[in-house]
């Protein structure tokens, strides 16, 4: 029998191998963006495809980020693949105008004549104790515009595979990076690498049957890490990672809560109109038969990102996780 090697590496790395292949794959593809060139980036996404590749495929931008857009806007309606990046998510404020009115727009403003392949590269997220506006959580904001699809990946397989799904995809996809994991050590399964799922589904990462925990990003592992803990007493929890935010995998994700009549949504953005908010209600339209308890939320709270000094207190911890399924575990209808 086939065995299939899985070494190890970390997510940028695997970054690093998907904007390489996917440059190689279609001359059509440029990466820009503050500091990708030369540097690599500030997160060494980029090291060393400059050198490769040369200025006309990978080069530096000012630092203007509404610029940065609105090169990708023109590029791709010249028939390029932009793949532009900014630096940190709190960054991408003044690029909000070019995102909403021209890139999620110009394909029905156009009626298809004008599509927008753009993959905006977003490091996203807080928990590497940066100062402010290093560290947000916009995938609400993102997700609320009509023509965006928002992917945001857990480990470095899912990195590989999701990133060159997005450069391939013929509509913007808003493609956020949990900057937290870029350096964590992980298995690099080249099945999942190279396996496209289609464009909106989910995925299950641990199996169980007492409770769904839902996450993406950076919360994921904190999701398995909560699971691994309350197999020590019995709950066997399933976290399911949503991978792609907009579309969500409704179908997907509701099978698992009907399996296991419970769910609880952890994200590090603010709780109102957050994600979690969206998919609470998607649960409640099709599961509410099954559903024992109602959705239950983990998330960061009603405040902007705190000073590094405050940041564990403010991201979803590992115990507040726990206790979310407890209450949930122990709710009982009147």
């Amino acid at each position: 029998m086939q065995t299939t090697t899985i070494q190890t590496t970390t997510m940028q790395r695997a970054l690093n191998r998907a904007l390489d292949d996917a440059l190689a794959a279609d001359d059509r593809t440029l990466v820009f963006g503050q500091d990708v060139g030369a540097l690599g980036g500030v997160f060494r996404v980029t090291d060393g495809l400059h050198a490769k590749y040369g200025d006309e495929r990978v080069f530096d931008t000012p630092l203007a980020e509404s610029g940065i857009m609105g090169m990708a806007v023109g590029l791709a309606m010249a028939g390029w693949r932009p793949v532009p990046e900014i630096q940190f998510d709190g960054f991408s404020y003044p690029a909000i105008d070019q995102l909403v009115n021209q890139v999620g727009r110009m394909n029905y403003r156009s009626r298809g004549t004008l599509p927008m392949p753009i993959t905006l590269r977003l490091p996203s997220f807080g928990g590497i104790r940066a100062p402010e506006h290093h560290g947000e959580s916009l995938e609400a904001l993102f997700a609320h515009v009509p023509g965006l699809k928002v992917v945001s990946p857990s480990n470095p397989s899912e990195a590989y595979a999701l990133l060159r799904q997005a450069i391939d995809d013929p509509d913007p996809v808003i493609f956020m990076e949990p900057k937290s994991r870029y350096w964590h050590k992980a298995g690099f399964d080249e099945a999942v690498a190279s396996e496209r799922l289609p464009v909106g589904t989910s995925r299950i990462v641990r199996p169980g049957r007492h409770v769904t925990l839902i996450a993406w990003g950076a919360m994921v592992a904190r999701c398995m890490q909560a699971a691994e803990l309350g197999a020590e007493d019995g709950v066997e929890i399933e976290v399911v990672d949503l991978r792609w935010l907009k579309p969500i995998d409704a179908v997907g994700v509701a099978e698992s809560v009907a399996r296991t009549k419970r769910a609880v949504v952890v994200h590090e953005a603010p709780l109102t109109a957050g994600l979690g908010a969206e998919v609470s209600a998607l649960l409640m339209e099709r599961c509410f038969a099954d559903l024992r308890a109602p959705v239950g939320r983990v998330t960061g709270y009603d405040v902007p990102y705190p000073s590094p000094v405050l940041e564990d207190e403010y991201l979803p911890s590992i115990d507040r996780i726990l206790e979310a399924v407890q209450r949930t575990l122990e709710y009982r209808r009147g």
